[in-house]
């Protein structure tokens, strides 16, 4: 597999190849006609957005997952521009900001979308509508071009090319810069390690405006000269006959997407289809076996963000729970953020259950050579990133003695209680393990008087109910179960709140606490039974946080 300096080089080595490239439910095109349609847009662009001043000019891209996104990111990559990914989930004011924060004078978007402009103040800007004749009419003139006709500048491994908001859950969202030279090698990279070869078949079901679908999905598939399959929208019920329709090899997944097919019914034929691999974050150890098992597909935890400032990577003698080592040449550290000093390494119980958690949690550090591009326009934020000349992730983790890093959750998901540091992510991991459960999250609320108290919530499987005595004596069976890792309140819920690229909505859980309108079980004693919270008991405990001058809900809990 030959190396590219750009991703205006792969997509120009597309062209000639007549194998099937690119397909939906409506679609098939060979790769020779992704390269003819890129080159097509790529030339409009040039007429509709001549350079100015200052580098790469911005186009937006407000589209599900239909094969306009990526010809367009193909041709951004051949025009010598840059890519916003506007997330569709967005609304008002909000929406109207990313489009603005990141000058884009070119918004490519589809008729369903549309509502979601009407009335936004988005001066200059020009809305190219896909599904519609005028489009067509449009582009007809520039049929006969060829990759590499038009161009906006000289295109360079550090050519701007994609902005990538981060999933604002706390703040308005940052947009992470990433140039066509890091694409092509993160591409490059995982075509490589994951043995990725010209028959494979990459399906994309995660949405293309999150750098997960095009930089572990499209990117390495474009590289090895695979195919592209695309579902417009993840649907858990609709994954296996895609599947199965498009011959697809590889797929990438994004925060509970996995639990959500381990959701849907089982079949006696769950293992007819072609995957071998699926590559994502945030699945478990737990619902990674029970996928592998009904499915017969391994998935291979990753770490990674839109940022990209620190890799680890997996090799075969990594330990169930971990994610892997630091990347060979990084210098990754897991670093106490106030003191800035390491932290011991884990030590476990037979058991497994991590025994020193106030002294091994901290936050990974990559200490070396950073591959972050920074956000844009934005200096505050990379000054969070980048201090002291190291790159901090935001990111909890533990590292072993043999140096195997292990996910603890984000920063904001640290919870401390009665003077314990506890992570979020790792009594997840335990909970999953219920049967029950289809999918858990875990947040910190704050304790009438001082620190936090464990909340969870629980997603059940269909038909199941929440036996709280049955929960109550699964906790106890759990050996890596600290005592201070089960949850005083649990809250029982039809489905997670989820962002648009599938994580779970944190924000929204810890700002309602248990004044939701979903049934909460709580436990009045730590280690008594699990009871519902009443009316009564609900505002006995509101009277408690005001002798104490705390509110229940997370974000104001400091005042």
């Amino acid at each position: 597999m030959k190396g590219a300096d750009t991703v205006a080089e792969l997509v120009r080595r597309q062209w000639g190849d007549h194998r099937i490239g690119l397909r939906d439910e409506h679609h098939t095109l060979s790769h020779h006609e992704v390269a003819a349609g890129a080159a097509a847009r790529a030339a409009l662009l040039v007429d509709l957005m001549p350079p100015l001043p200052g580098g790469e000019p911005h186009l937006g891209i407000l589209l599900d997952n239909t094969p306009e996104y990526p010809l367009w990111l193909s041709a951004a990559a051949l025009a010598g521009a840059a890519v916003a990914g506007i997330n569709p989930t967005r609304r008002g004011a909000e929406l109207a900001r990313d489009i603005r924060h990141t000058d884009c004078r070119i918004l490519v978007t589809q008729r369903a979308h549309l509502p979601l402009l009407d009335g936004l103040p988005l001066p200059g800007l020009r809305i190219l509508v896909t599904d519609t004749d005028a489009y067509r009419e449009l582009l007809a003139p520039y049929d006969g071009a060829r990759p590499g006709d038009a161009t906006l500048g000289p295109v360079r491994p550090d050519s701007r090319f994609l902005l990538s908001f981060t999933s604002g859950s706390t703040g308005a969202p940052k947009a992470a810069l990433c140039s066509q030279g890091r694409l092509a090698a993160a591409g490059a990279s995982l075509a490589t390690h994951f043995s990725v070869r010209p028959d494979d078949v990459h399906y994309v079901c995660m949405p293309m405006f999150h750098g997960n679908a095009v930089i572990a999905d499209w990117a390495p598939a474009l590289c090895a000269g695979a195919g592209v399959a695309l579902r417009a929208r993840f649907s858990a019920s609709g994954f296996l006959p895609d599947v199965r329709r498009f011959g697809a090899t590889y797929f990438t997944y994004v925060g509970r997407a996995v639990q959500y097919l381990l959701a849907t019914p089982p079949g006696p034929d769950d293992h007819a289809h072609a995957l071998r691999l699926g590559f994502g974050t945030e699945a478990g150890a737990v619902d990674a076996a029970r996928f592998r098992e009904r499915f017969g597909v391994p998935l291979v935890e990753g770490y990674g963000s839109s940022e990209g400032g620190a890799a680890i990577q997996r090799t075969p003698d990594t330990p169930t729970g971990a994610i892997g080592r630091a990347a060979p040449g990084d210098d990754l550290a897991v670093l106490d953020a106030e003191t800035g000093k390491e932290c011991a390494p884990a030590r476990f119980s037979p058991e497994g259950r991590l025994l020193n958690t106030d002294e091994a949690v901290g936050e990974l550090v990559n200490r070396g050579r950073s591959p972050f591009e920074g956000y844009w326009r934005n200096p505050e934020a990379e000054a969070v990133r980048l201090r002291g000349g190291w790159y901090w992730t935001g990111d909890l983790f533990y590292r072993d003695e043999a140096g195997f890093l292990y996910f603890a959750g984000r920063t904001d998901d640290r919870l401390r209680v009665d003077s314990e540091n506890l992570a979020a992510a790792m009594i997840e991991n335990i909970l999953a393990r219920w049967d029950r459960a289809a999918g858990v999250a875990v947040y910190a609320i704050p304790d009438p008087v001082a620190g936090d108290q464990v909340m969870a919530a629980l997603a059940l499987r269909p038909g199941a109910v929440f036996d709280p005595a049955e929960f109550a004596a699964f906790l106890a069976a759990q050996p890596d179960l600290g005592t201070k890792m089960p949850p005083r309140f649990v809250r029982v819920t039809r489905e997670l709140p989820l962002t648009a690229t599938n994580k779970i909505h944190r924000v929204g859980l810890r700002e309602e606490s248990f004044l939701c309108g979903d049934p909460v079980w709580w436990r009045p004693a730590p280690t008594g039974p699990y009871e519902p919270l009443t009316p009564e008991a609900t505002a006995a405990l509101q009277e408690q946080y005001a002798r104490h001058d705390r509110t229940p809900t997370w974000d104001r809990r400091r005042g």
